[in-house]
């Protein structure tokens, strides 16, 4: 068992909150282990945003408890309108993330029974004020998330598990269940993908050049992101027609295969590009030889349905999906060149992404 970075947090946020809550001398500082719990989360500007909507939601439950403690007094039923109002009255203030935590402040304030209540009911809300700031501390300082390096680690290895996958496929050497299963598979990793990269653009930058050199960063990641998802296409319309292929002339067939060998070299040398462990010659597609043969594949297939006029030979509707789906797949791998090129043009000293096998 594998336990991640926000696993960590938790149990530090609780231990620092708990210590916090003693050291003031606050009354009940379980509270406040229990408002870190709720206020941990994956990324820094996240967890700013949680603690300011958090606040609120303290505030409004707090306020509500106070209100209905004195005009109802402390029974069940007291708490439990009072909990009724404030998931209202949150959910129409789009708070619905904090009502967990608001509730908490409710019970914690409305169970006190005593002739200083309004005394007691402060220090109860500030201990869960204690819990909130503490997770945000321990957030921000212990194990801080860098979504750059994970974000190009998971892109770079489901590339490369794709690209994998992909040769095999275009050998038909592939089993039909466990190619079907690794797309699956594939396609959850991509997801995960598409989050890393949401929080890496979440991060904040504080000084003009880095604002400029992550925008130039993001647009490359994305680019990689979509060139990895075309190459997912690549792999399901082989899986897909799989029999239709193998259907294909010889000659045909061996030109789909040294095709896709190319693009997959390609795929991975731009990664080796990226991260500057590819010297800039070896980069061996230029714009018009890919251009030149684009023609050639269109001309060779229009020749092929030429001559068959039939389906007999081959079904040219299902070869059009293959074909259609490999040209997006270079044109995506030529734009992402492009933008490499672009990038490192500009900021090639900045690169610091380093591979490691983390998945």
């Amino acid at each position: 068992m594998k336990l991640g970075a926000r696993i960590v947090k938790t149990g530090v946020a609780i231990v620092f909150a708990l210590f916090l809550a003693d050291l003031m001398h606050l009354p009940s500082p379980v509270f406040a282990g229990i408002a870190a719990i709720f206020a941990i989360q994956p990324s820094i500007y996240r967890s700013y945003l949680t603690i300011i909507e958090q606040i609120q939601s303290n505030l409004i439950g707090a306020g509500i408890a106070v209100i209905f403690a004195l005009i109802f007094g402390h029974h069940y039923v007291a708490v439990g309108l009072a909990a009724v109002i404030t998931i209202a009255i949150m959910l129409k203030l789009k708070l619905e993330k904090s009502i967990s935590l608001a509730l908490v402040t409710i019970i914690a304030i409305m169970e006190v029974q005593s002739d200083d209540f309004i005394t007691f009911a402060l220090i109860r809300f500030a201990t869960i004020v204690v819990g909130v700031l503490a997770a945000f501390v321990v957030n921000l300082v212990f194990m801080p998330p860098k979504y750059e390096t994970k974000l190009f680690q998971a892109i770079h290895s489901t590339t490369d598990e794709l690209i994998r996958w992909t040769r095999l496929a275009e050998r038909q050497a592939s089993e039909h269940t466990a190619t079907k299963q690794s797309l699956e598979k594939l396609r959850e990793r991509l997801i995960k993908v598409d989050q890393f990269y949401l929080f890496y653009k979440e991060e904040r930058s504080y000084f003009r050049n880095e604002k400029r050199a992550k925008a130039r960063k993001l647009v490359v990641y994305r680019q990689m992101i979509s060139a990895a998802n075309k190459s997912w296409d690549v792999l399901k319309r082989l899986h897909l027609h799989e029999n239709e292929l193998a259907n294909l002339p010889d000659q045909f067939r061996q030109m789909i295969q040294e095709r896709l060998d190319f693009l997959l070299t390609y795929h991975e040398q731009l990664h080796l590009k990226y991260t500057g462990k590819l010297k800039p010659e070896h980069s061996f597609l230029s714009g018009s030889e890919a251009l030149l043969q684009r023609h050639e594949v269109m001309e060779i297939f229009a020749r092929e349905i030429a001559l068959s006029n039939t389906e007999e030979s081959f079904s040219s509707y299902h070869l059009l999906h293959v074909l259609s789906a490999i040209l997006d797949y270079e044109e995506q791998l030529e734009h992402l060149d492009t933008l490499i090129i672009s990038h490192q043009n500009y900021h090639g000293e900045e690169i610091k992404v380093e591979l490691e096998d983390e998945f």
